[in-house]
């Protein structure tokens, strides 16, 4: 298990993230986006990769940013195959 799955419980995000990830996920104004991302993480095909300060959450065709000092989910972005 990595130190993201470890410390699943202390993953958060501020006011300004949530709108950010609804937005770049277009998800409805109604969704808890903390509990959305987790969720993704915690998916069967997640695939974890730690670059630097940030761990990256990649299933399902949407990527999720986390700091992995603080657990903050800075952002969220669906991935667009050309």
């Amino acid at each position: 298990m990595n130190d993201l799955l470890e410390n699943i419980s202390r993953i958060h995000t501020t006011e300004m993230g949530k709108e950010r990830i609804r937005r770049n996920l277009s998800l409805a104004d109604d969704t808890d986006v903390v509990k959305y991302c987790v969720d993704v993480i915690m998916r069967d095909n997640c695939v974890f990769t730690k670059q630097g300060k940030n761990w990256y959450a990649e299933s399902d065709g949407e990527i999720i940013t986390v700091n992995s000092y603080s657990y903050t989910i800075i952002t969220a972005h669906a991935i667009h195959n050309s």
